[in-house]
């Protein structure tokens, strides 16, 4: 099952990374400035932005396999249309519809994860789909530069889109929850249930009632998640948008050397993935508790993200990637330990109306990001803003261990953390 979710998450970060990747491409052909094409950009993290509650909202609803068709159906048509376009206006519109469908993958995965896995294989578990983010971003710049150099532009979309279609229906004929999998035995089931009500502390005990939006709002434990998120989603999205982009102006490379370089920072970022999976386990054998071991695997990747903070001291192109690579690196890690603490801290039944809203906050602060980008990329340069994603995640760290702290009374709210 998790391979099942972590392939469609490959899909949907392969779709939404084609036009980043065939940007200087469609750039030249459109005659398009950086500022246009950062409204495009926004275009499609602002429709991501709205949709990411609707979508976990509807996955509760509707259920995993039902509400991730429908999602996937729709970003692959999307897609597609793509390949349509005439102009950087129209080019944003379709950008916006890719965007309101694909704000399912990762309230999707959430969500899997929570209903298929036991407390302690869950880091492992969420660290396999996340790894489809970069996997898909590493898998991006040799393929369409491929269908580019062969058959143009446009012909991107359609390859790319025409493989989400293929997922919708695998996903649609092969995914069950645990309960209703023809192909599971009773003992696995037992497994799977024992798993998600012991080996928890007192505290670490998710919300059992179904979702309700403003309970998830008041309670402090999604704030702990979703401020960091909104603090550390501007590195990723400007990796995932902006990458290429930055190679040409500031290098001067052309399309095959975009193709040759521009996909290892995300074969870090799968490493990175990797951690956030290893590493809480293994401080959970060391005596930290489940909580306390997510606060510090993420710490450990905001610290990380000094390396591309000093983009502005490369000397050669070479150099620039290799501090893009630590920042891939470093976001997937503190990243995988942020969506774990959802599904750790909310019941299975709120778990996707949780991730969805933390991820809408997290996708308002890439798109301000992104409007900074827009605004100041070609009067200032880019090294200013690597700086400033740095000390964004450093402060994400510090409200991270702030608002998630153990309590000693019992609350009733969704979600709290106690000791």
């Amino acid at each position: 099952m998790i391979g099942l979710v972590t392939l469609g998450t490959i899909l949907n970060y392969l779709a939404r990374s084609t036009l980043s990747v065939a940007a200087p491409t469609v750039k030249a052909e459109f005659g398009m400035t950086t500022e246009q094409y950062s409204w495009i950009v926004m275009g499609f993290q602002a429709a991501y932005t709205v949709m990411q509650t609707v979508a976990g909202a509807v996955l509760d609803a509707l259920g995993t396999r039902l509400g991730f068709f429908l999602f996937a159906l729709a970003w692959a048509l999307s897609n597609m249309a793509h390949g349509l376009a005439t102009g950087w206006q129209s080019l944003a519109i379709f950008r916006g519809f890719l965007g309101a469908s694909e704000a399912a993958a990762i309230p999707a995965g959430t969500k899997t994860v929570s209903e298929w896995f036991p407390d302690r294989e869950r880091p492992l578990a969420t660290s396999a789909f996340q790894m489809g983010t970069s996997v898909g971003n590493m898998i991006a710049p040799p393929l369409v530069v491929f269908c580019i150099l062969s058959w143009g532009w446009r012909s991107a979309f359609m390859v790319t889109g025409v493989l989400s279609l293929l997922w919708a229906g695998l996903w649609w004929f092969a995914y069950r929850a645990p309960e209703q999998h023809p192909c599971l035995g009773g003992g696995e089931k037992r497994l799977i249930t024992d798993g998600q009500i012991g080996g928890r502390q007192a505290g670490d005990r998710p919300v059992g009632r179904p979702a309700n939006r403003r309970e998830v709002l008041r309670s402090r434990e999604f704030w702990s998640i979703a401020l960091p998120r909104f603090l550390a989603e501007p590195a990723w999205q400007t990796f995932n948008f902006f990458i290429p982009i930055y190679l040409v102006a500031t290098w001067q490379l052309d399309l095959k050397s975009i193709a040759l370089w521009a996909w290892l920072p995300f074969l870090a970022a799968d490493f990175g993935s990797l951690a956030a999976g290893l590493l809480p386990p293994l401080l959970m054998r060391l005596g930290a508790g489940m909580v306390p071991s997510r606060k510090i695997t993420m710490t450990l990747g905001a610290l990380l993200m000094a390396g591309p903070a000093c983009i502005g001291l490369a000397t050669t192109p070479t150099a620039a990637i290799a501090l893009f690579c630590i920042g891939g690196f470093a976001h997937q890690m503190l990243n995988g330990a942020l969506i774990t603490l959802c599904s750790d801290l909310f019941d299975k039944r709120t778990v996707a109306t949780a991730s969805g809203m933390a991820g809408s906050i997290a996708w308002i602060g890439g798109l301000l990001f992104t409007f900074a980008i827009g605004q100041s990329a070609d009067i200032f340069g880019y090294s200013p803003l690597f700086v400033a994603l740095a000390l964004l995640d450093f402060l994400g760290a510090g409200l991270l261990w702030m608002l998630l702290r153990p309590r000693l009374a019992v609350h009733k709210s969704p979600g709290e953390y106690h000791d």
